[in-house]
């Protein structure tokens, strides 16, 4: 990774109105607006910047990143963003985390790059084994919606942003051709980070109406664009949680529950209840339970995930731990396949310059607060080259690890077949657009009525 040169010292100076504390970690000087009167920010004015600050600054206790001054730090851990906040209703420790078995065993497994040569090859011989019969040819759906068509020919868009928008505009397109895209629905967007899918689904839907969506982010988002929709007829809830302990019904519960009084105001019925006496106008709205009308307002229409990042699932939360016992395998095979699969994104690294322009380009996303996930898999792990053992060249690497991500990805397909649902794999977008280009969907075999579906 290509490291910018440091700065003298006689040619520091400050950007006007911001701290004048030069950070030698990032080779700069602190972007934080100081007090009035002040040459320093909070943060750095007991580095010994300011003379007359005679105050002592500490670390936060909750979190030792940033510091506080000791007289107030009573009254910080109050506000602290840190401190631990009551949990919601929709909150169940653990509710989506799977049991938790077998974890000792996985604690005692060595690095890949560990294993003997002889130990690698029976991986090895075991995925393959387990891959056949899977179609590893899938189906090419590269689509496109004419809700971004004016964005993607935007010229002032870089070549990251343009990759992004054309993976999203395939996802849209996809939702579309799976008769998703309609009015009186529910589109629940996990991991939504800015919240970008969701802003083109609500773009593509302007004349649908009582459209909601439910945008579930376990990380405090910067640059979110729900407020882009404040005066837009769709409704938009963000929920800053992890899924793993996410109960969706309550979820939706509290999402449904805040836009009766808004329509009392206006002296109609509640959404929920005029959606079900569309469909049920000859039963008694009185003889139901409130848990009984809101089941049958959500049934799941649809599911449409972007698969990435295998290699951060684990045996404990995978929902295809079956599919893989009928094949003889278990949390050890699932654990070091999960660590190979990011050979299918990581092991095309031939060279220190490849390296260097992948590393820059992430740091270029970042700064530009985009969400792409295609290196997401090159985190620092123990499956480089030169630590693993025996002869494995770049391009096999890459098909043992796109072996692995499909493996792992069957379980899921079978795991929704089992839910009652028709799913399949497909590739989305163009590997030059983005290594991780596999679109898993999902339709219920018998389908929802349009007006009832999420």
């Amino acid at each position: 990774m290509a490291a910018s040169l440091p700065i003298p010292a006689a040619a520091r100076v400050p950007i006007e109105g911001r701290c004048g504390y030069f950070v030698e970690r990032k080779n700069r000087f602190c972007r934080m607006v100081p007090a009035a009167g002040r040459r320093f920010c909070g943060e750095h004015a007991g580095a010994g910047a300011e003379e007359e600050n005679t105050r002592k600054r500490i670390l936060c206790p909750l979190d030792p990143k940033h510091t506080v001054y000791e007289d107030q730090l009573e009254k910080h851990l109050k506000k602290c963003n840190s401190r631990e906040k009551p949990k919601p209703d929709y909150f169940i420790q653990d509710i989506n985390a799977g049991l938790e078995d077998e974890t000792e065993i996985l604690d005692k497994l060595v690095p890949i790059s560990s294993l003997s040569e002889e130990q690698l090859e029976n991986l090895i011989k075991k995925l393959r084994k387990a891959s056949e019969g899977l179609n590893c040819t899938l189906k090419e759906l590269i689509m496109s919606h004419p809700a971004l068509h004016d964005v993607l020919n935007d010229p002032k868009n870089g070549d990251s942003a343009f990759k992004h928008l054309k993976q999203q505009a395939s996802i849209l397109g996809n939702i579309g051709r799976l008769n998703l895209l309609g009015p009186r629905r529910c589109f629940i967007e996990f991991g939504a980070g800015r919240g970008k899918l969701s802003h083109w689904v609500d773009i593509a839907l302007q004349e649908a109406e009582k459209v909601y969506f439910l945008l579930v982010e376990r990380e405090t988002t910067r640059f979110k664009v729900d407020g882009k929709h404040k005066n837009r007829n769709s409704v938009f809830e963000r929920l800053q949680i992890d899924i793993q302990h996410l109960c969706l019904n309550l979820a939706l519960r509290c999402l449904v529950e805040t836009y009766p009084t808004s329509c009392k105001e206006r002296n109609e019925e509640p959404v929920a209840k005029r959606m079900k006496n569309d469909k049920m106008d000859t039963e008694n709205d009185n003889e139901r339970s409130e848990k009984s009308e809101l089941e049958q307002w959500i049934p799941v229409a649809g599911i449409v995930i972007a698969l990435c990042c295998h290699h951060r699932c684990d045996w404990r939360h995978y929902v295809g731990k079956e599919f893989f016992k009928t094949l003889g395998l278990g949390p050890v095979e699932f654990n070091y396949f999960q660590r190979m699969s990011s050979w299918a994104t990581c092991g095309m690294r031939e060279t220190t310059l490849e390296t260097s322009e992948i590393n820059v380009k992430k740091r270029e996303n970042q700064a530009n607060g985009n969400e792409e996930h295609d290196h997401e898999g090159c985190r620092k792990t123990d499956d480089n080259p030169e630590g693993l053992p025996g002869l494995l060249t770049v391009e096999e690497r890459k098909n043992i690890g796109r072996l692995c991500k499909l493996l792992i990805d069957q379980g899921r397909v079978q795991y929704l077949q089992q839910k009652g649902y028709n799913a399949s794999l497909q590739y989305y977008t163009d590997s030059l657009v983005s290594l991780e280009n596999v679109l898993l969907t999902a339709l219920p075999k018998q389908s929802s009525t349009p007006d009832s579906t999420i």
